[in-house]
């Protein structure tokens, strides 16, 4: 006789002769080894990664890579189709079986993806890991496989999609010649800014050359007519001044030069009147 103590975490099943003896979470009991099987199925989520490569719509192969948790949720069921029997004493199971679980969930989640890209080409497929991860949520519910073994898919996400090695490589190029045109209409745009700038600002600079010009123009033909008009103002008032020394004869003239200029002696440094300006004056009086 043998005492086994399950794990806390385990769903427990004694079977002796084929039938059930006991069951439950982490129990305990005594057995003979010769005729009692021991059952051990893990009662807590799961976590599992996989990765698997599919075939896209337009025939590129792409890698998904990611991880998915589970649950046994009817332990009962899973006893039916796989085989959890442990050997008690080292705790170790009898066969690979339990490692073929985790196996048939990643076929499952393959066979839905693989579904799913038979619509996508490869650009689409490249960015459809949120899509994928909620098609294989809304799908796995109703897959037969997962119900008959209790099983309950809790999460699942795409960490990686990557198409072959030389595809990666072409698509770098397409994406780095698509930079570098972008690049190129950037700096072509900007040169053309500047160059549209330039013509603007030389066309603001002749208009107002050309606005300075005029302005110019307009100011010589100003002063040009008043200049006109002083002369012609000095000359009617020169007219009308010498106006009154047209009625007088040449002594009253001289006689009046004289008067003008000894009211102005104190500017006068020298004078000099000559005997045949005084004779003309005398003889013009006797006349």
């Amino acid at each position: 006789m043998r005492y086994y103590k399950g794990e806390p975490t385990k769903f427990i099943v004694k079977y002796r002769s084929g039938r059930i003896r006991r069951k439950g979470m982490g129990i305990g009991f005594w057995y003979r080894r010769k005729r009692a099987n021991v059952v051990s199925i893990p009662a807590t989520t799961i976590d599992s990664h996989f990765i698997f490569g599919e075939i896209t719509k337009n025939h590129q192969l792409i890698s998904l890579q990611g991880h998915f948790t589970y649950k046994i949720t009817d332990p009962l069921k899973m006893t039916t189709i796989l085989d959890f029997s442990i050997e008690p004493y080292e705790n170790v199971y009898n066969s690979e079986d339990p490692e073929k679980l985790e196996l048939r969930i990643r076929n499952e989640v393959q066979m839905i993806v693989k579904s799913k890209l038979m619509k996508m080409n490869l650009q689409e497929s490249l960015f459809a890991a949120e899509e994928f991860a909620s098609h294989v949520m809304g799908t796995i519910p109703g897959s037969p496989i997962l119900a008959d073994m209790g099983i309950e898919l809790l999460s699942i996400a795409f960490t990686s999609i990557k198409p072959t090695p030389e595809i990666t490589m072409a698509l770098e190029a397409d994406y780095r010649e698509s930079l570098q045109r972008k690049a190129d209409e950037a700096i072509y745009a900007r040169r053309a800014a500047a160059v549209e700038q330039e013509s603007k600002i030389k066309e603001n600079q002749l208009q107002t050359q050309i606005t300075l010009e005029e302005q110019k123009k307009a100011l010589i033909a100003l002063e040009g007519e008043n200049i006109l008009n002083e002369a012609k103002f000095k000359a009617d008032a020169k007219k009308l001044e010498l106006a009154n020394y047209a009625k007088m004869d040449k002594a009253e003239i001289l006689a009046h030069a004289l008067k003008e200029l000894s009211e102005q002696a104190d500017k006068i440094g020298n004078l000099t009147i000559t005997s045949e300006i005084l004779a003309s004056l005398l003889k013009d009086k006797k006349d």
